[in-house]
């Protein structure tokens, strides 16, 4: 993916986590993510957020973002048929490594939020006893409008986060790709492997 790319679909999932001050409703999906967008915007217009505040920055993903994020549907799903041929050890490895991957990008990218940073969030329609539904916003800063898509899906604790579409592209068919050629490649542990590389990488700071 582009650097811009990158940079605007992570600061999408970033302005989801929210949850800086009080419990969030997830009883609708579009109010949770409209509380959780305005709360940590909110944050970043009471403190501007630097990305080389790491501590600061891990702090709210793990406690903003975590929450309200189901990685293993994420990672159940990225991988495709291949989750289910893979061990049971092998699926906890593969979903607490992809969470990091996703964790990295995420602190990469809340550095780049500033208060300019403007959501708008057409009405939703959705039956009571619908279990996934998608919530759509615009985004927009220095009046470019961006428009994310987040899916969510009912459980018994709210709704819950799994897969998010910027600009028409979804976040678990960008990687299913990528996870498929390197499973044939190396099979699932070198999958593994290659994202805790990947991730050892990123820790360092290199890129």
């Amino acid at each position: 993916m582009k650097t811009l790319f990158l940079v605007t679909f992570c600061a999408a999932l970033l302005s989801f986590g929210g949850a800086a001050y009080a419990e969030i409703d997830q009883s609708e999906p579009q109010v949770l993510i409209k509380t959780a967008t305005q709360q940590i915007l909110d944050e970043v217009r009471t403190r501007a957020i630097e990305p080389d505040d790491i501590p600061r920055i891990m702090d709210i993903v793990n406690r903003d973002i975590i929450p309200y994020t189901d990685f293993r549907r994420t990672t159940s799903l990225t991988m495709g048929r291949y989750w289910r041929t893979a061990t049971p050890a092998q699926q906890q490895q593969m979903v607490e490594q992809f969470k990091m991957l996703l964790i990295h990008t995420y602190s990469g990218a809340i550095g780049q939020l500033r208060p300019d940073q403007r959501i708008e969030y057409p009405p939703i329609h959705f039956a009571p006893t619908d279990t996934d539904v998608v919530v759509r916003t615009i985004a927009t800063r220095n009046g470019e409008p961006a428009e994310i898509d987040y899916r969510l899906y009912r459980t018994p604790q709210g709704w819950r986060l799994y897969d998010l579409n910027v600009l028409g592209v979804w976040l678990i068919q960008t990687y299913r790709q990528q996870f498929s050629d390197k499973i044939q490649e190396s099979g699932v542990d070198g999958l593994i492997r290659f994202l805790a590389e990947r991730n050892e990488q990123l820790a360092s700071g290199k890129q």
